[in-house]
């Protein structure tokens, strides 16, 4: 758990869970990760022997961990057809993505008053290991850093509403954004943006901090639209 995480649990007066990595736990990353690197593509059905046996796990746990990607909206659950990998229309993305500008800027403008300093600490290390990770072409690593970034502003809000709304969008579209970096004019965009964020965090600057957040989530459509 991290600070950022543990800062807004504590305050939420929850207790703080024993965490320990189930087989659950991994049979959802890894068939998450492999949606978000395309080697299920949109539109794929899933043939649970196929993937169980490729995965070294039985059904039930698998069937299990669709159930929790479908509850994540990465995939579809449908009838006669078993577990198919969602595809979205451009319209479908766009909506998302105009709903997460205008979410990550009141994100932003509430992080900048309620944000602890050693939060706003956190956030620049994780920017940093993001940047290594950007250094090394790990594109995945990347993504993933990436992401808890974004969940970070949203969880320093101190608003329950938004970030239950923040994560639900955003697990939606972790295909989707993922494609975003492909060339390296669009990842280099998106790292100069992401420094603008942590600056701006830094500097408790609200409307700077809510500028850019909306302004990257507007660049995402620009830089993903051509591979919808």
């Amino acid at each position: 758990m991290t600070i950022i995480e543990n800062n807004v649990r504590q305050r939420a007066e929850e207790p703080a869970p024993i965490t320990r990595r189930t087989l659950h736990d991994e049979i959802v990353t890894r068939v998450r990760d492999m949606i978000i690197e395309g080697r299920l593509a949109p539109g794929t059905r899933i043939h649970e022997g196929q993937l169980g046996q490729a995965l070294g796990v039985s059904r039930t746990p698998l069937r299990e961990a669709l159930k929790f990607l479908a509850s994540e909206g990465l995939i579809d659950l449908v009838p006669s057809r078993g577990a198919v990998v969602r595809r979205f229309t451009e319209k479908d993305v766009r909506d998302m993505l105009e709903v997460l500008a205008a979410l990550e800027a009141l994100a932003g403008r509430l992080a900048c008053i309620h944000a602890t300093d050693e939060e706003i600490a956190e956030l620049r290390a994780l920017h940093e290991a993001m940047i290594a990770q950007y250094a090394a072409r790990n594109r995945l690593e990347y993504f993933k850093l990436n992401q808890r970034i974004h969940s970070a502003f949203a969880l320093m809000s101190r608003n329950a509403v938004l970030v239950a709304t923040h994560d639900n969008i955003q697990a939606r579209l972790k295909r989707i954004r993922f494609l975003g970096n492909e060339t390296p004019e669009k990842w280099q965009s998106s790292i100069a943006e992401h420094e603008e964020m942590v600056a701006a965090l830094e500097r408790r600057d609200a409307d700077a901090l809510a500028d850019v957040l909306a302004r990257h989530m507007h660049n995402a459509w620009e830089r993903i639209r051509s591979v919808i």
